[in-house]
């Protein structure tokens, strides 16, 4: 009797998602989000709700502030202490785009980013939220000029 109707349920979470997923398919900036490496259709939602279109930030920086993956320092008297990553913002938009970092590991361009950050003795965590943060600007401007992400040559600095 109850598995049934967990059947049911189940099926009806499914369908919503397939709608969900077709909405957000239909949503003018949802090709230039999932041309990112590592944006799905998930974490094209997420930034969807969160930030839509991005006018409301007059920069990337107010942006990353938001989504707390703006570095901060902190102080107290004298002492000031190095960059930290912030506790605060919104989880949500941090967390998508943290996996979304993790995710696009396997591009060429955040892949030199993340090896770089490993190179000046960053931890896996530290180096991921800088990918993010990095990544972050680079959708800021995608939002701003409509334009689809651009694969790029990494550097190698």
């Amino acid at each position: 009797m109850i598995v049934p109707s967990l059947a049911k349920s189940l099926a009806a979470v499914h369908e919503q998602r397939r709608a969900l997923e077709a909405q957000i398919e239909a949503h003018p900036l949802s090709k230039v989000l999932t041309s990112m490496p590592g944006v799905g259709a998930r974490t094209a939602a997420v930034l969807l709700v969160t930030i839509g279109d991005g006018s409301s930030f007059p920069s990337a920086a107010h942006l990353a502030s938001y989504a707390g993956l703006a570095p901060t320092t902190k102080s107290s008297g004298t002492s000031i202490h190095g960059e930290h990553a912030p506790r605060g913002g919104n989880r949500q938009l941090k967390r998508a785009m943290f996996l979304s970092a993790f995710a696009a590991l396997h591009d060429p361009a955040s892949r030199t980013y993340y090896d770089r950050c490993r190179a000046r003795g960053k931890t896996h965590t530290q180096a991921l939220l800088r990918l993010a943060r990095h990544r972050i600007s680079v959708l800021f401007a995608m939002l701003r000029d409509g334009t689809f992400y651009e694969h790029r040559t990494p550097r190698l600095a």
